[in-house]
Formats: C-alpha cells, sequence, structure tokens
C-alpha cells in the first residue's frame, strides 16, 4: 500500500560465479530462481504474485540474470552490469556489488563473499499490475528493490 515495504525471497535458486582473478573484475555471475518458490511470509500474494498478473510461472518458471560486465569504481566497490530476464523479457540492470574479500573457512575451503544490492522499475519486465487505493495512490510500487549476500566455494 506504498506505506511499508514487502521482503520477499526465492527458496530455490542457484547461483555461480567463475573468474580468473581474485578481485572478481574478470568474473561471469549467473543465477537462476525458480519463480514458484517466490516467498513473502504471506500466501495470498505469494500466489497472487506466481500468477499472470506478475510472474506468471505457468508460462515463465524462471527469473534469469546473467552477468555481462564488472566494472571496480573504489578499493572494494563495483558496479554489475547483467541481463535479468523476467516472464521473457530481457533487460540490461546495473547492480551495486561490494567484494567482501576472500578467505579459508576452519576446512580449508576457499570462499569469497559478495553483497549485490539495486533498484528496479518493474513496469520494465511487464510487471504492470496494480490497484487504486481509496486514499488515493496504488497498492503497488513500480520501484523493487533487490538484495543478495552471496558466498562463493572455490570448486578445485
Amino acid at each position: 500500500m506504498m506505506i511499508t515495504n514487502v521482503s520477499g525471497s526465492f527458496g530455490k535458486f542457484d547461483v555461480a560465479a567463475e573468474t580468473t582473478d581474485k578481485d572478481f573484475t574478470t568474473a561471469t555471475i549467473s543465477f537462476s530462481a525458480d519463480v514458484s518458490s517466490i516467498s513473502t511470509s504471506n500466501a495470498d500474494r505469494d500466489n497472487h504474485l506466481k500468477s499472470a498478473d506478475f510472474l506468471d510461472v505457468e508460462k515463465h518458471p524462471a527469473l534469469t540474470f546473467k552477468s555481462i560486465g564488472i566494472t571496480q569504481k573504489e578499493d572494494d566497490e563495483y558496479k554489475l552490469k547483467g541481463l535479468l530476464n523476467i516472464k521473457g523479457v530481457s533487460k540490461e540492470v546495473t547492480l551495486d556489488m561490494e567484494f567482501g574479500g576472500i578467505s579459508k573457512d576452519p576446512w580449508g575451503n576457499e570462499k569469497a563473499g559478495i553483497s549485490v544490492e539495486g533498484k528496479l522499475n518493474r513496469k520494465d519486465w511487464g510487471l504492470n499490475w496494480n490497484a487504486a487505493l481509496e486514499t488515493g495512490g496504488v497498492l503497488v510500487s513500480d520501484e523493487v528493490k533487490v538484495f543478495g549476500e552471496l558466498q562463493f566455494v572455490k570448486q578445485s
């Protein structure tokens, strides 16, 4: 209702990163989410998001992202550019990315961490449904905030 933010997540997803450098500037990052696994802690809202009004899981079961470039801004701050595909529509997006570094865990696994965040306009992907409120305004904001905390394990 445009007075608070609703948080949600995908319960089933895959994410991978491939890089030749330790600073991730040459990395390729890919993400795929099973759209039917969306959860906002409200079954009615989740079912509506899965419907043709929004994500249309029957016709488009996955949401995907594939990076096309990473540019370093400052020491550990980057811009992550990629193609985001929702409902069969691919659009280029740029997200803020923070590289947390590389470290070994107590079991000897080498891990890298990144944080990603940004804002998208849902209408860019044809997610246009809305409802007018009697107090004025609309039920659903056009802006969607994206946030992810990712940890990668180096594969041998």
